[in-house]
């Protein structure tokens, strides 16, 4: 019975299969055979009859197109600048005061003293002469022992450092090179907030990485990165290593240096300063032509005239510099400013602010005299003054070397440089007043002529020396077989030295 019952489930199962298997073919061939074949097909076909999208409106490329062209022309002047400096420092992690006072010298570092380690760093510059001098940052280069410049053909030279300006972050340095793409330099004057930029550089090593933004701000101040401060702001990406790059207009021409970023991480926040390459121009010129950049001195403190200090002073003015203070004895006392006056005008600049103040007096060359327009118990008043020099300026470095590092003139057997801190506390020396000797060969014809170290030189061939880039543009020219006079000067004596082949 048991074996019936498994015969009667074998046929239903197997009579459902066959059932199953013709009811699936009939319905295939109702619906035809090339169901399944022309249904891509016509899918396809009915994409063809689609409307085409519509043409690309004409100029819609001519941005990005704009964009390659700049880049094109700009990156071959674009370089890398590498520096190496060599620090002391300790290996040992606990080599300090404090683990020496609990554990002694064995807390210090084994074997104590420290090792000197090679530091290394990496920045941007621009090509902006065909004999090799490139602008770059002056923080980029400092106190830097070996400099490697990159160009984008894979070049390498090493470079020489022909001056920095710490006050505005510009540096000059040179290579010698053939074959330069010089960068053209346009006016940041004519640039306005929105107007399109390209930033150039090596961020983070890699070189010619070119980003784009718009200028965010002009004559930025107050940001506490430089002395003088004039910054442009822009939204084209900069990160470490751009600094010293261009940023570029859209014709191509370098409009500023790009000099720092505003970030709480250390990268890209969106906002970056460069400084104006109209100033960057300035600098330059001075660091070349005069080896220093030498500015001038008012000789008064200021602050802001705002609202409420005018009117509680009784001050009717809405614009305007108060003078806090004329130092005595200084260019703008001995013309009769004095405390309380507000500066309206310096020479042709509207003085509305503490920085523009500055600038235009810093600028402005040591001994020339400027009209400064007053205003004073409620009366404007005009007096001359005659613009000093900085007493405090900075010796900047020439020839490759920073402030009192000698330079060796080997032609004439001594070492120079700038006025040191030293040589101003022992002889009274002032920064600018001449080039000091740190150094004489025995025998050679500086020391028959009777030069000392400690000496200043003051004049070359009758030009007076300011510089150690000054002096040497003095002995290229000078004929050595006919006699260089100097005029020296040895503590609070001066006199006249003959350096002379025999």
């Amino acid at each position: 019975m048991r074996d019936v019952r498994l015969l009667v489930v074998f046929l239903v199962a197997f009579g459902i299969i066959v059932g199953g298997g013709l009811a699936v073919s009939m319905l295939l061939c109702a619906v035809g055979p090339s169901t399944v074949g022309v249904a891509q097909p016509e899918a396809f076909a009915d994409a063809e009859k689609a409307e085409p999208l519509p043409p690309v409106p004409e100029g819609l490329d001519i941005l990005s197109e704009r964009f390659r062209a700049v880049a094109k022309r700009i990156q071959p002047s674009v370089v890398a600048i590498g520096v190496s400096q060599t620090v002391e420092a300790s290996p040992w992690p606990f080599d300090s005061d404090l683990f020496r006072r609990f554990f002694g010298e064995r807390g210090g570092s084994p074997g104590g003293g420290k090792r000197e380690f090679q530091r290394r760093g990496l920045g941007s510059g621009v090509i902006v002469s065909a004999d090799g001098y490139i602008l770059t940052n002056n923080h980029v280069v400092a106190d830097a022992d070996e400099i490697t410049v990159r160009l984008q053909d894979g070049r390498e030279f090493p470079a020489k450092v022909i001056g920095t300006d710490p006050p505005s972050e510009i540096a000059v340095v040179q290579i010698k090179a053939r074959n330069l793409t010089v960068a053209a330099l346009g006016d940041n004057e004519a640039m306005e907030v929105g107007d399109w930029v390209l930033a150039v550089g090596a961020p983070f090593g890699l070189d010619q990485t070119v980003t784009s933004g718009i200028i965010s701000a002009t004559g930025r101040r107050g940001v506490g990165i430089t002395e003088f401060e004039n910054f442009i702001q822009t939204d084209a990406a900069i990160n470490p290593g751009n600094s010293g790059g261009p940023l570029v207009n859209m014709r191509g021409e370098v409009i500023g240096i790009n000099t720092a970023i505003a970030s709480r991480s250390g990268g890209y926040m969106g906002i970056g300063f460069a400084v104006p390459i109209n100033m960057a121009r300035e600098v330059m010129r001075r660091l070349v032509e005069e080896g220093e950049v030498v500015r001038g001195w008012l000789g008064v403190s200021i602050q802001p005239l705002t609202k409420e200090l005018a009117e509680s002073m009784g001050i009717k003015a809405d614009k305007g510099i108060l003078v806090n203070e004329a130092f005595e004895d200084g260019p703008a006392a001995e013309a009769g400013i004095k405390a309380g006056d507000i500066i309206l005008k310096f020479g042709d600049k509207e003085t509305d602010d503490a920085n523009t103040l500055q600038s235009a007096v810093a600028w402005t060359k040591p001994g020339t005299k400027v009209d400064v327009v007053l205003l004073r118990d409620g009366k404007r008043r005009t007096v001359t003054v005659e613009v000093a020099m900085r007493s405090e300026q900075p010796q900047l470095a020439a020839a490759g070397r920073q402030p009192g590092k000698p330079a060796e003139l080997e032609e004439l057997g001594i070492e120079v440089s700038a006025v040191t801190p030293q040589a101003r506390e022992q002889f009274g020396y002032e920064p600018g007043q001449g080039v000091l000797v740190t150094g004489v060969e025995s025998g050679s014809l500086a020391d028959r002529a009777g030069l000392e170290e400690g000496m200043l030189i003051l004049q070359a061939a009758n030009k007076d020396v300011k510089s150690v880039a000054g002096l040497q543009k003095v002995l290229k020219d000078a004929d050595l077989a006919k006699g260089l006079p100097m005029l020296v000067r040895a503590g609070d004596r001066q006199m006249f030295v003959l350096i002379k082949k025999r």
